[in-house]
């Protein structure tokens, strides 16, 4: 692929982190992004069907940025999304990269 150094490929603004996935758990997948020195300083976000406090005190204490508990539906799911994008490209001031 173009992007097989992880040191050049471009790197995403924010993280969206699911806890509960098919195929991996997203508890794991926070750790690897946390000790990733090319990733660690991406705000990540939470946003799961868990609301267990458990899930909530780890995630934050390996890092998250915030934690959010998934509407039921769809319509409420648009609504988190863009109050989050308002928040975190509109409001909040993120440190420069060094690229």
């Amino acid at each position: 692929g173009v992007y097989t150094d992880p040191a050049t490929s471009p790197q995403p603004g924010l993280i969206l982190l699911d806890l509960n996935m098919p195929k991996k758990d997203g508890r794991e997948d926070l750790k690897e992004i946390k000790a990733d020195l090319n990733l660690r300083l991406i705000p990540v976000i939470v946003l799961t069907t868990s609301k267990e406090e458990e899930d909530i005190y780890t995630s934050y204490q390996l890092g998250i940025s915030s934690f959010i508990v998934k509407p039921v539906t769809f319509e409420g799911l648009i609504t988190v999304i863009q109050s989050l994008s308002r928040y975190w490209f509109e409001i909040v001031e993120l440190p420069a990269r060094e690229d």
